[in-house]
């Protein structure tokens, strides 16, 4: 991690072209209408010539170092609302939407709303994040509002640490690779097709054809142990366990600091991230405020551990509300929550 110079060799900053692109593909956008979520595609939101550098960058994802920052958007000019669909049609260059939670959001709000909701879920929460993976190939966030200090991005290369396990702990290699039961959140179950604990053994390490990739959420693992469905947990938690440890030792991190207007795009095959620890305001118009995709990508290898949550992604997407995913709406839902003393749940 620290090794990597991602200031010049993973950041690419707006020229004032693409921000005209963008600017332009906004106003077609909307002369069509006010469109729903799954309405904005490249047909509807074109990007003249900067959809060839996103091409690239879909490849760089894949191939490079399995993470990219875009820098210099100016978040000022447009609303929350029109940054949303900013970055939803942006998106769409790299692959396709995927829903996030059993509320079925294409587009997420990682802000510390814990104060109001009733979450389970580490993106509506505040302070650091353990490192994991997040699901569908690519995950990107856009930043919003900073915070007041600290939450940097964490990154940390899987490949690297299997590598390094390989060298260490080869026995432990063995079971990320032959997988483990894992059991999701309440909700997301009850929203979803009712089961929260898998059938099968998910891998954590997988390869397709030769490319390697990783999928990794301890604390899937971790409920399952406590739920007692994992017995003793043994060598498969001791393998979370040496994974966890190993991410978060200094020679293998780097953090990347957020700005307003930043955009960062992972490889979510490749990279594993967190959050450090930060300082919040106490208004939610003063929280750090970030906007979150999950994309599936065509042309990119499919692993064993793709097709595990499908079917609870087909329930989701279906409780999904018109336009619900605008930043207006979602404000909305909090205020009226904050108004009334209860959380959303």
């Amino acid at each position: 991690g620290p090794d990597v110079d991602y200031e010049n060799d993973a950041t690419h900053y707006f020229s004032e072209g693409e921000i005209g692109d963008i600017d332009k593909a906004l106003k077609f956008l909307k002369k069509l209408g006010n469109l729903d979520f799954p309405e904005i595609t490249p047909d509807t939101f074109p990007l003249g010539k900067f959809r060839d550098t996103l091409s690239a960058c879909r490849e760089d994802l894949r191939t490079g170092l399995g993470f990219l920052r875009f820098r210099g958007f100016p978040v000022n000019r447009y609303s929350h609302d029109d940054l949303g669909r900013i970055f939803y049609g942006i998106g769409t260059y790299l692959g396709t939407p995927m829903p996030q939670s059993y509320r079925g959001e294409l587009l997420g709000h990682v802000m510390d709303v814990s104060d109001l909701e009733q979450t389970d879920r580490g993106y509506h929460r505040g302070g650091t994040l353990s490192m994991h993976t997040d699901a569908g190939g690519i995950a990107a966030l856009m930043c919003l509002r900073a915070s007041a200090n600290g939450g940097k991005s964490r990154l940390a290369s899987t490949a690297a640490l299997h590598n390094e396990l390989l060298k260490t702990r080869p026995d432990l290699v063995e079971v990320l690779y032959e997988g483990f039961l894992q059991r999701s959140t309440e909700k997301d179950a009850e929203y979803g097709d009712g089961q929260n604990l898998t059938n099968d053994r998910i891998p954590v390490f997988t390869l397709s054809n030769g490319e390697f990739a990783c999928r990794y959420i301890g604390g899937f693992l971790r409920r399952a142990i406590e739920a007692g469905d994992v017995p003793s947990g043994g060598l498969e938690l001791a393998a979370v366990d040496a994974l966890d440890n190993l991410a978060l030792r200094p020679e293998f991190y780097l953090d990347m600091s957020f700005k307003e207007g930043d955009i960062q795009y992972l490889n979510n095959n490749l990279i594993l991230h967190s959050r450090t620890d930060y300082r919040d305001g106490r208004k939610l118009d003063e929280r750090r405020y970030l906007l979150r995709l999950w994309l599936v990508v065509p042309g990119w290898p499919e692993h064993a551990f793709d097709d595990h949550n499908w079917k609870d992604q087909e329930i989701w997407i279906k409780r999904r509300e018109h336009l619900g995913e605008t930043s207006s709406a979602y404000f909305r839902k909090l205020a009226n929550m904050r108004d009334y003393g209860e959380k959303i749940n």
